[in-house]
């Protein structure tokens, strides 16, 4: 603190006043918009559920916008906000004047900057845009969003089954005694509900609820391929070698034996498994190709998955 000529206190500035540097800030704010844009950019991938590279596409958004705030705060640290290096012993008790002096250069440090309304504005827009990014996975858990897309699959009526290459699979070309893996075509075949396994019964071994009379064209049925025990891959077909003595057909989970009857829509023979393999209804088409006839009978996957659930669509 010094004096004036007329005895009055004068003021002095601690840190001195830096260049104006407008450009800058505008690039700042530029980029703290663009943090808000990827922020809210994934949001929306996360929503929408029509990319086959989803999980890139969020992790590419999220990793935008950090990397947008990240550029924003080295810009503004370095062409924007004043620095003065002052190299001198910590006090051991501070005074009040000290204090003073302190709160005063936190105020001065700013007086450079002459867009703060737009540099807040963006900074509160990119650190919103970010936190409800942050918050959308968490609350799409529920209760406060709709958990039905958890149980959506990529299954329709009229899509055709198509083998791992993208052929479709044709009603002639099912034999029984033989385990077939199919998907549904243009599908991701990493979606969780896209995989199925198909095999065929001799149609007068069929008792299937009376709802899905019609699910099982010829004897070919399909059912999902998660088990629905603990979400492993059901990945054997046991078939009878002497029927007079030996238990019919059988889809089987290999991690706990989870065994389930396709002639009875997946019924639990045997196992942990704590419901029926859900089943998907199926159609063959007049060039005779088999296409799915709606969606599956139930929600895929764990039980502990459809707690408090809605039927899938």
């Amino acid at each position: 603190m010094t004096t004036s000529p007329d005895g009055e206190p004068e003021s002095r500035d601690i840190v001195a006043a830096g260049p104006e540097s407008p450009r800058s800030e505008v690039t700042v704010a530029a980029l703290l918009v663009g943090a808000a844009v990827s922020a809210i950019a994934f949001i929306g991938v996360y929503s929408v559920e029509k990319f086959s590279t989803q999980h890139e596409l969020m992790g590419l958004t999220l990793a935008a916008s950090f990397a947008f705030v990240a550029a924003a705060l080295i810009l503004l640290g370095e062409r924007v906000l004043p620095s003065e290096e002052v190299a001198e012993d910590y006090p051991e008790v501070a005074a009040p004047q000290e204090e003073e002096e302190v709160a005063k250069v936190m105020e001065e440090s700013a007086a450079g900057i002459t867009r703060k309304r737009l540099l807040v504005g963006a900074g509160g827009t990119a650190g919103g845009a970010i936190g409800l990014a942050a918050l959308t996975p968490a609350l799409s858990l529920g209760p406060w969003f709709e958990v039905a897309p958890l149980y959506r699959t990529p299954w329709r009526a009229g899509r055709r089954l198509v083998d791992d290459e993208g052929k479709p699979y044709k009603a002639e070309e099912i034999e029984q005694e033989t385990f077939y893996t199919a998907f549904p075509e243009g599908s991701s075949h990493r979606n969780l509900g896209a995989s199925i396994v198909v095999v065929r019964v001799d149609p007068a071994a069929l008792m299937l609820p009376p709802e899905r009379a019609g699910w099982a064209p010829e004897g070919i049925l399909a059912f999902s391929k998660i088990c629905p025990h603990a979400a492993c891959a059901v990945a054997l077909y046991r078939k009878p070698t002497y029927g007079p003595t030996q238990p019919g057909p059988a889809l089987v989970c290999p991690c706990h034996y989870s065994t389930f009857d396709p002639g009875k829509g997946g019924e639990v023979l045997f196992g942990p498994a704590g419901r029926p393999l859900p089943q998907l209804p199926l159609t063959v088409d007049a060039a005779g190709e088999m296409r799915a006839g709606g969606n599956f009978s139930d929600a895929i996957g764990p039980s502990w998955w459809g707690i408090d659930m809605e039927q899938p669509h």
